[in-house]
């Protein structure tokens, strides 16, 4: 999903089989792109990387007694995603809602098979934002990873898996399942970061200009912050069921370090709801000074018509066509009225200013 211009991404579900169809029906997209595959297979010593060409090398790769790491894009193909769900035995109800995105972030145990659906996210510059359902699958030997398209946050892993930093190739796939993971809760805070950044002149903007464009886009902004809470909260309760004993598919030993990626993802949660907040402050900023700016309008307007009072009750007076009018046949009638108009209205002007009701508000 694409955030950008001012419109938040869906908060529904896009893609779903018909109604009424079997359970684990697959409903592909048809702008959907081409299934790819990638596998590392990995232990201590060595770390080995292909292209799966064919689905059937599935089995050979697992069979090699390595952890190994198959990462499938794009989702193009129903019956190929289907076959990979039989080769690595993922129940049918999984491989559905791999499919059938966005999902919220959960945790669901299939056995000795297990499936972690969370959202990834990634900036795209100003308040564009990108997030993208990455559905993760542990079994006995292995992690899938399924994403929509190419392109992800995951090149530390793959760097660290090349080189052979840190503990990944010497520990099993429940490792491997929590540096995925911790992978994409810490890829939210770039993009928390850059929305702060967008928060802060769009509140620079609200207090410069009451352009209604900015409406818009703090809408939107708040319309983001929702959608984000609603993942984040739900990325949170995914984690934390993976703490959770006679649930959790991760070892004890992997606890300690799972625990820190929750603390992350409680962490990100603050910050949205912090956001959110601020939000809404710009929102009532806005307003208040849209209000502002009408009073000073109206002052003005006031000001005018106050002077003005008194000069057409004058001009309505000597506008009578009376006969009898003693001013009418004098001489200097005409430039009296005038100077008596003009001092009116100067006497006026020098009460409001002495009352400061011609200051504007920003200048006190």
């Amino acid at each position: 999903m694409d955030y950008s211009e001012g419109v938040a991404p869906s908060l529904h579900m896009r893609r779903r089989a018909p109604a009424g169809s079997a359970p684990g029906t697959l409903s592909v997209p048809t702008d959907a792109l081409p299934v790819e595959m990638h596998a590392i297979a990995y232990s201590p010593d060595r770390c080995d990387e292909t292209s799966v060409q064919h689905v059937e090398e599935i089995p050979d790769l697992l069979a090699r007694g390595q952890v190994t790491w198959i990462d499938v894009s794009g989702f193009g193909d129903g019956t190929l995603l289907s076959r990979i769900g039989e080769l690595l035995d993922i129940h049918r109800l999984a491989v559905a809602d791999i499919v059938h995105t966005p999902q919220r972030p959960k945790l669901e145990d299939y056995g000795d098979r297990h499936l972690i659906v969370l959202q990834m996210a990634r900036g795209g510059g100003g308040l564009a934002i990108d997030l993208e359902q990455v559905t993760l699958v542990l079994g006995p030997s292995w992690v899938v990873t399924f994403q929509e398209r190419p392109g992800d946050v995951f090149d530390p892993i793959r760097h660290r898996l090349r080189e052979g930093v840190g503990m990944l190739r010497k520990s099993g796939p429940d490792y491997l399942a929590y540096a995925l993971v911790d992978a994409i809760v810490d890829g939210f805070f770039p993009v928390l970061e850059q929305l702060g950044d967008q928060m802060q002149e769009l509140e620079e903007r609200v207090l410069t200009s009451t352009d209604r464009t900015n409406l818009r886009d703090i809408h939107a902004v708040r319309r983001l912050f929702i959608q984000l809470h609603r993942v984040l909260w739900g990325q949170r309760e995914a984690i934390s069921a993976m703490l959770r004993e006679g649930t959790s598919p991760i070892g004890r030993s992997v606890h300690v370090f799972l625990r820190d990626t929750y603390d992350h993802s409680v962490q990100l949660l603050d910050l949205v709801e912090t956001s959110r907040d601020l939000a809404a402050a710009i929102l009532e900023i806005h307003l208040s000074t849209v209000n502002n700016r009408m009073n000073e309008v109206m002052k003005t307007l006031t000001v005018m018509a106050s002077i003005f009072i008194p000069l057409s009750f004058l001009a309505g007076v000597y506008g009578m066509n009376f006969e009898n009018m003693p001013e009418l046949r004098w001489r200097w009638a005409y430039p009296a009225l005038w100077v008596a108009m003009l001092g009116i209205a100067g006497m006026l002007l020098g009460w409001f200013r002495h009352r400061g009701w011609l200051t504007r508000d920003d200048d006190d």
